[in-house]
Order: C-alpha cells, then sequence, then structure tokens
C-alpha cells in the first residue's frame, strides 16, 4: 500500500464516507477520511494526498470554502466536488473557479475512477494509483487529447478503451465538427498497434476516379500518368490503423472493393493482378444515416455489418453543454501561445454567450470562435462582444432549411427565456404552448431555463 496513491474523502455523513473510502480502497488507493472540511483542512499537512474528493453541502465550511482554502495554500492539489444538486451553472462556476471535477449524486463509479486516474495525473504525473494491466499498459496517454468532463462523455471514453483493447472494426457516427478523427487516433493510441501507422483519408474530400488508387494503389502504366508504383494508404497502414473519414460518401463500386478487402484482407492494386496481404485495423465514421442510406441504395448492407462490428456516438457540442467553458479555455491557451498574445480568461459574459450559442458546427467551430477571439483581442480579457463577432463572421455557409429552422427555433426560446427572466410559465403562454409542451422543445435544445433566472432583459 505504501506506492499507493493518497485520496482526502471528506463528507458530514459518515455512512457515505464509509461507502466511499471501502469502494476506493479496493481500487487500490490509500484513503484518509475526514467528517468535517475543518478536519480536512489539518489532515492535508500530515497525509499530503494527491487528491481531495469533498462533498459540498457541509455544516460550518462546505466543499467550496474548503477548495478555496486548499487552493490558496496548495494551488496545484486537484479538488473533486460530489453535490446531490448539481447543474450546470454550478458545474461551470467550478471549474471557472479551478475545480478540477464536479459530480452530481448519484454518480456513475466508472466516471468518478476516470476522474481520480485524470487527476492522479495532474496532481503527480502517475496515471493511476494501481498498476496498469496487460492490456493497457501506456496508462491513460491514449485519451490525453480529449478535453472533457461531462458524464456522457466520460462514459464514451470507458467504451472507446475497451474498443481499443480488441482489434474489431470501428464506426464512429456523430455531426461534423465533433471530433470523430480525434476519437479514431484515440482507439488506435490506446490499442497493440500504437507504435505503428495511423494512416486517414476523408472518403468525401478525394474525387472518384482517384479515391481507389489513394486506398489500394496503383501500379507503373495502370492509367495516363502512373509513371511509377504507387503504395496505397492500405500499404502504408500496414501492422497500424486507417481512418475512413465520411465512409458514407463512398462510391457504390469502390464500396464492392472495400469489402472485399475487408473480408479477404487483401487488396489488389489498380492494373496489377497480384493481391496483396494487408494487416490493418479499420476505423470508419460518418455524419449520415448509413442505415437509411442502405434503404435507399446508396450504402451496401454487407458492407455496413463489416465496418459495424463495434459502433460509437460522438455526442455534439450541445449534449456536453458543461464541456464549453472547459474546451473554451482550453483553446484559449492554445492559441494565446501560438498567436503569442497575453490573454488570460473569457469575461463572464463572454463565457454565458458561448454557453447560450446553438453551436452546429461543434468543436471545430468553438475552436474558430475562440482563435478568432484571440487574434482580435487587444486586452488581457476576451469580451462577449468579440465572441459575439467571431460567431456572427463564423456564420458564413448557408445552413440547410431544417438546420436554420432548429437555429430560429432554439434562439426564439432563448430569447423567450431572457425575457421572462427563466420563468418557464410565462415564457409558454408567450409562445402560446402548454408547459409541457414547452418543457419538451427546452429538452430537445438541451436548454436549462434556471441560466436565465437572474437575467433581465427588455422585450
Amino acid at each position: 500500500m505504501s506506492n499507493a496513491k493518497k485520496i482526502l474523502l471528506v463528507d458530514d455523513d459518515t455512512d457515505l464516507l464509509e461507502l466511499l473510502s471501502m469502494r476506493l480502497k479496493s481500487s487500490g488507493y490509500h484513503i484518509t477520511t475526514a467528517a468535517s472540511a475543518e478536519a480536512a483542512l489539518n489532515h492535508l499537512d500530515i497525509t499530503r494526498p494527491h487528491l481531495v474528493i469533498s462533498d459540498i453541502q457541509m455544516k460550518e465550511m462546505d466543499g467550496m470554502a474548503l477548495f478555496e482554502q486548499i487552493h490558496r495554500t496548495t494551488p496545484t492539489l486537484p479538488v473533486i466536488i460530489l453535490t446531490a444538486f448539481g447543474t450546470i451553472p454550478d458545474a461551470v462556476a467550478a471549474v471557472q473557479r479551478g475545480i478540477f471535477g464536479y459530480l452530481t449524486k448519484p454518480y456513475d463509479p466508472k466516471i468518478l475512477l476516470s476522474q481520480i486516474e485524470r487527476a492522479m495525473t495532474l496532481s503527480s504525473g502517475v496515471t493511476s494509483g494501481v498498476q496498469p494491466s496487460a492490456t493497457n499498459s501506456r496508462g491513460n496517454d491514449w485519451k490525453s487529447n480529449i478535453v472533457t468532463q461531462s458524464a456522457i462523455m466520460e462514459d464514451l471514453l470507458v467504451k472507446v478503451e475497451l474498443v481499443a483493447q480488441k482489434d474489431a472494426s470501428v464506426l464512429l457516427h456523430g455531426e461534423s465538427g465533433v471530433g470523430k478523427e480525434l476519437f479514431a487516433r484515440a482507439i488506435h493510441q490506446g490499442s497493440n498497434r500504437h507504435d505503428q501507422p495511423f494512416v486517414t483519408i476523408n472518403c468525401a474530400a478525394i474525387p472518384e476516379y482517384l479515391l481507389e488508387s489513394e486506398l489500394f494503389g496503383h501500379v507503373k502504366g495502370a492509367f495516363t500518368g502512373a509513371v511509377r508504383d504507387h503504395a496505397g494508404l492500405f500499404q502504408l497502414a500496414e501492422g497500424g490503423s486507417i481512418f475512413l473519414d465520411e465512409i458514407g460518401d463512398m462510391p457504390l463500386l469502390l464500396q464492392v472493393k472495400l469489402l472485399r478487402a475487408l473480408q479477404e484482407r487483401t487488396i489488389r492494386p489498380v492494373g496489377s493482378n497480384e493481391d496483396i496481404s494487408i494487416d490493418v485495423r479499420v476505423i470508419s465514421a460518418t455524419h449520415k444515416d448509413l442505415r437509411a442510406e442502405i434503404a435507399t441504395g446508396n450504402f451496401r448492407e454487407d458492407l455496413f455489418y463489416r465496418l459495424f462490428v463495434v459502433g460509437l456516438t460522438i455526442p455534439s457540442l450541445a449534449q456536453r453543454q458543461e464541456d464549453i467553458p472547459l474546451l473554451a479555455n482550453y483553446f484559449l491557451r492554445v492559441f494565446a501561445q501560438k498567436h503569442q498574445k497575453s490573454i488570460n480568461a473569457l469575461s463572464p459574459e463572454a463565457t454565458n454567450f458561448l454557453l447560450t450559442s446553438p453551436w452546429p458546427g461543434n468543436i471545430r467551430q468553438l475552436m474558430n470562435v475562440i482563435e478568432q477571439s484571440v487574434v482580435m483581442s487587444t486586452i488581457p480579457i476576451i469580451s462577449e462582444e468579440l465572441v459575439r463577432d467571431a460567431i456572427h463572421k463564423d456564420e458564413t455557409q448557408i445552413s440547410s432549411f431544417e438546420q436554420a429552422r432548429k437555429q430560429f427555433e432554439r434562439e426564439y426560446l432563448v430569447r423567450l427565456l431572457k425575457i421572462t427572466s427563466g420563468n418557464v410559465t410565462q415564457a409558454a403562454k408567450l409562445a402560446k404552448r402548454n408547459r409541457t409542451e414547452f418543457y419538451k422543445l427546452l429538452n430537445r435544445h438541451q436548454l436549462d431555463y434556471s441560466l436565465y433566472k437572474s437575467q433581465q432583459v427588455n422585450a
């Protein structure tokens, strides 16, 4: 136990304290408990924990006050807050103040353990408090580029880790801009193929007459301009992984050849009469509904099931709204360094505006907006006006009718909530809808009416 990582647990409910203590001890951590924030502060110098996990509602000094005290004396010590009454505004405020993690009870044990592992990496450079398994001896390096604190993403990362350790084909589904390639790389990095090539190709970006040659290669003289043998991407990915982005846009004729490659584990370069054996893991992605494409005859059903051995759906940014401030501040640091600008933070108004924006372009759009804001800022704080202007400039492409309708509907609901300061009954009356239907509309657009309770605007 001497090598185990140390956690200080704080909760004035002794039964819950004991239960969580037993769970974490069984995972290999050394646990110290404190029944109050004051007792926890007394333990800090003695036990020197790598992480503090505290309930937020406690007598005399609550969890946030405890964090403030810890942060003054040991700013690098990560703190995870547990609460039974969490909301997105609370989570945003906590992250802005420096809280490492913010979980709502009843919490998922897997998500808590994942947060703990990330905190241990931050506090000591060690991946976790237990020895890594043989199947994942590289710790958590595989997901180091995925920035998140949301429950839906933590649950997805648990699945990604399991998938990575096997060699099955994976189909990633999600809207444009959600980071499908990032997840494909994470799967590759978490696998036994991590030290072999990771090759990517966007099937929608290459003309049909070139795509076969790019994938499978060609021999000299196969067509006009083929002056030498050319190795395809499958050959370049030998031993590693190939990521076929926008697989739903692959032409039908090429789908047949890809199916053969997956079934027989061989490829045939254009113009050649010889097959080449391949050992490549295939990860594919699409924003399309492939089952609908199958129904219309645009995608082969047999290929679908070859690709869809395991399917994972990447959530949109609207579905992980609590990650917006975290991602925005991450991008701010990246682009401030890139453009050599002394920018420290987003203003609270700018953060709130980011939270209430629809983000049809997902993370890609958020990243672009933050970079534009960094470039244009002349002061250390990014203002709401800069963010608003960057979003407006980013919306240069004409949306589809359905996208435009959804965006108008969301903006209309936001306007109603601002006018009524988050009063759902009044907002529903203004919209001439009953409350039940109005709540459904809010849920459809992932809008939290409590965000607007303190806001006052003129109609």
